[in-house]
This record gives C-alpha cells, structure tokens and sequence, in this order.
C-alpha cells in the first residue's frame, strides 16, 4: 500500500507516530512512505527581497527541522519513507500531495477541536476530510 504520512512536528504528529508504532499488523515494512510537511510560505512582500537561493535553503532548513526526527523514527521501525516538503497552507499541499501521488492512505494528526473552535479557527485536518479524496486515518 501507498502510504503517505503527514507530519509537521507538533506533539500530535508524535501521537500519530506512537499510534503507527504500536500498530505494526497495520504499518510493516511490506508498505510505501512517503513523509510530507508543509512549510508556511514567506510572505511576499518578504520573499521579494530575499534572493532565491536563500529562500529555498530557508524552506529546505524549516522542512527538515520537521523531517529529522520523523526520519530517525521511521528508521528505527525499519521502515523506509521518501521525505518530501512542499511550501503553502497545509490542508492545500496535503490535499494535492495525496490526489497527484495516487496514494491509497493519509495519515496524519489532529489536534481535536471542538465543533464551534473549527468553525472559528478552521482546521487542517477538517479542510483535508473535506477535500482529498484518499482515505484519510486521522489520529486524535
């Protein structure tokens, strides 16, 4: 299966990643990973007077901060996971990550709010569930 796990190095990627760990008959080395974070873009009037070299070494900086640890934990799993990151709002690259990569999974975090603070605040992982058409394992 074509896993593709989204990760961005909050204390609930660390629950999802314990809940990977302690379902191995569901998460073995027999699957594909692909580990994805998001980096917030720079905001333009910024990124305008910054050169591109330094701005693309910036995001790389952001993605493995994120990347690192989410690696070393696959690793001592033994398991093997593609690390990719792409730069914009996280609902939108994983959205797009999941539909373009034709993964048959996401799996990802939440952080569990409740119904009046996603109306308010909005959530990732609401605007995922309601608009990638992969199977989404949402982990609270």
């Amino acid at each position: 299966m074509k896993i593709l796990i989204a990760v961005d190095g909050s204390p609930f990627t660390k629950r999802m990643l314990g809940y990977v760990a302690a379902h191995d008959e569901l998460f073995g080395p027999a699957h594909e990973y692909t580990l994805l974070t998001a980096v917030p873009a720079v905001p333009p009037r910024a990124a305008a007077v910054i050169d591109k070299q330094t701005l693309a070494e910036y995001y790389a900086d952001e993605a493995e901060k994120v990347l690192k640890p989410v690696r070393t934990f696959f690793e001592k799993q033994g398991l093997k996971a593609k690390t990719s990151f792409k730069v914009g709002h996280p609902a939108e690259v994983i959205t797009k990550a999941a539909t373009t990569g034709k993964f048959e999974l996401l799996v990802m975090g939440s952080h569990g709010h409740n119904a009046l603070g996603n109306l308010v605040l909005g959530s990732v992982a609401t605007k995922v569930l309601a608009d990638c058409k992969t199977p989404v394992l949402l982990i609270r």
